[in-house]
């Protein structure tokens, strides 16, 4: 025996119950569209990562992320306001470093650094960082690979808009 408005009641609540997920279907949705600046260590050493950009008030130069082999880090959280970024590290177990042709200043600790000029007057270090043209992506993402560059040599990093 079937209860009288049986298929009335289900389809009330299968709406009732699809109007209260939307607010979490959209939250979810959200959080896997999310834009960020990612760099990704694909050795199996703890790689320092430092990076630079074109901000309102001028350059800036912030660091250092460590970031664990086979891991990856978010060094900007949000959608990209810039074009190019700037990035440099270290591998701090075999020595070597991915860098570039853009000279930037870092710090030995953790720093964020207002300006790219006389790096050493202020008493930071100059370090060469590799130019990334996002393309004006909301998202990015780079990979450092095995055997970094030394020297400004080519660097074994690449970058995509990690979508």
């Amino acid at each position: 025996m079937g209860l009288v408005g049986g298929p009335r009641l289900r389809l009330a609540f299968a709406t009732l119950l699809l109007i209260l997920s939307a607010p979490l279907l959209t939250t979810v949705t959200a959080t896997s569209a999310r834009a960020d600046f990612r760099v990704c260590n694909a050795t199996q050493s703890l790689v320092g990562v430092g990076i630079g950009y074109r901000a309102k008030a001028g350059w800036i130069t912030e660091g250092w992320w460590h970031i664990e082999g086979s891991t990856c880090k978010t060094l900007i959280e949000g959608p990209l306001s810039s074009r190019f970024y700037y990035l440099y590290a270290e591998d701090a177990e075999r020595g070597g470093r991915w860098d570039g042709p853009v000279t930037m200043c870092v710090a030995e600790k953790e720093f964020k650094i207002a300006g790219v000029t006389d790096c050493v007057a202020r008493g930071f270090q100059r370090a060469g960082f590799q130019e990334y043209d996002t393309g004006e992506q909301a998202n990015w993402m780079v990979q450092l690979t095995d055997e970094p560059a030394t020297g400004g040599g080519a660097a074994a990093a690449s970058g995509t808009n990690g979508q």
